[in-house]
């Protein structure tokens, strides 16, 4: 009933913001996704070496990185006023199923986060397409990564995967694995900034409950 709720509310948040078409618009393609989804994509893998964080510093001015592995620290940042919460919950299920959220505020504003996880239930959480991660000999993903609109291009790609990255690295990992549209020319710049492995691309089809996944190694 929640999921629903907060829903309703951004339908309401459009409408009176943007008005009947763009709802409509937006309404279609969600229902559409619930029946099918394709997509073609890279998989990525980057090895846990030493990186300079200063190669990786965003082009934005006063802004605070935060890391939530809790769903009581994910209460304590909004209690202090940041907007970390999402309108539909999966933040709080992802945090209980042991993902963890990589952030950066402007001010009050959420403008980027990405995820971690280094077990499957967590990856299940953030709803990752189904590439391979062998979690038993030390290996994490990444994903569902966001940036605002109005941040893009400033860098808050490759810095918020530098710090992914040292992040597990530190934990003694050795490798994290990430899937990215072929359409997102941005988040693969993202990555090239790190120097990854492409070991393959990939097509995903669903059709209902139906799945298809493909993986084409490079290497």
């Amino acid at each position: 009933m929640s999921r629903l709720t907060a829903l309703l509310g951004r339908a309401k948040e459009i409408l009176q913001q943007e008005g009947l078409t763009p709802l409509l618009r937006r309404g279609f393609g969600f229902v559409a996704g619930w029946f099918f989804q394709y997509g073609t994509y890279y998989l990525y893998e980057h090895t846990l070496k030493q990186r300079n964080g200063a190669d990786f510093i965003p082009r934005l001015q006063n802004f605070t990185f935060k890391m939530v592995s809790t769903n009581q620290e994910a209460d304590e940042l909004a209690a202090s006023g940041l907007e970390f919460r999402s309108r539909d919950g999966t933040d709080r299920d992802r945090l209980d199923k042991g993902a963890i959220a990589f952030c950066v505020f402007v001010g009050r504003e959420l403008v980027h986060i990405g995820w971690v996880a280094m077990t499957q239930q967590a990856k299940d959480a953030m709803k990752e397409l189904p590439y391979a991660v062998d979690f038993s000999k030390n290996e994490a993903c990444s994903g569902a990564t966001v940036t605002s609109p109005d941040y893009r291009g400033m860098g808050l790609m490759a810095y918020g995967y530098f710090k992914r990255l040292e992040f597990l690295r530190e934990m003694g990992r050795a490798r994290c694995r990430a899937a990215v549209a072929k359409s997102n020319i941005a988040s693969q710049r993202g990555h090239a900034k790190l120097n990854p492995k492409l070991y393959a691309e990939a097509r995903y089809l669903r059709i209902l409950w139906w799945r298809f996944w493909e993986e084409k190694p490079l290497t």
